[in-house]
């Protein structure tokens, strides 16, 4: 019984987190991040395609519930939540460059959150009622990998919050 208390409690923290109002920009310990570029016409978006059995080999657990088996970390738990650095986020599982440190802001959900992704084209959307009702899935491109969802509450420019487990991104500074 205490288990299932339990459970029901953090599906609880996760939803109300995850539908967090609260935007703050990050400030970035760089004089200025408005100059990092990805070259787009250099990005291989051909899929990638592995079996299971390949993805568990070359992920830990924690990234293969989270990338493979869509999985949330717990909040405030990863590893991007308060990098403040300038550089590109890309996906853990095969290095796609998907968000820009410029496009990161505090949510106080727990999570990495940005605002808009490199390119429209490096992630996919899909719907997911995993959690009973209607949410926005944001998947890689590329290996279709889970990254997060995406919400109507984030800040301008875009007004989009995509909330994003840290445990599918490598970070790579700039």
């Amino acid at each position: 019984m205490k288990i299932m208390r339990y459970i029901i409690l953090l599906l609880a923290f996760s939803i109300v987190s995850c539908n967090s109002n609260s935007q703050a920009p990050v400030k970035n310990s760089a004089a200025s991040t408005d100059n990092i570029t990805v070259d787009f016409s250099n990005i291989d978006l051909t899929k990638i395609e592995k079996s299971e059995k390949e993805w568990k080999e070359e992920l830990t657990d924690q990234e293969y519930y989270v990338l493979r088996e869509k999985g949330t970390e717990r909040a405030f738990t990863g590893d991007h939540v308060n990098n403040n650095k300038e550089g590109v986020y890309t996906c853990k599982a095969c290095q796609l460059p998907l968000f820009t440190s410029t496009a990161k802001f505090k949510s106080g959900t727990g999570w990495p959150s940005y605002y808009q992704p490199i390119h429209n084209e490096v992630i996919l959307e899909d719907t997911d009622y995993l959690l009973g009702y209607a949410r926005t899935e944001v998947l890689c491109a590329r290996c279709e990998g889970h990254l997060g969802h995406v919400f109507n509450d984030g800040p301008k420019p875009t007004g989009l919050r995509y909330c994003i487990n840290s445990v599918s991104l490598d970070f790579v500074e700039k």
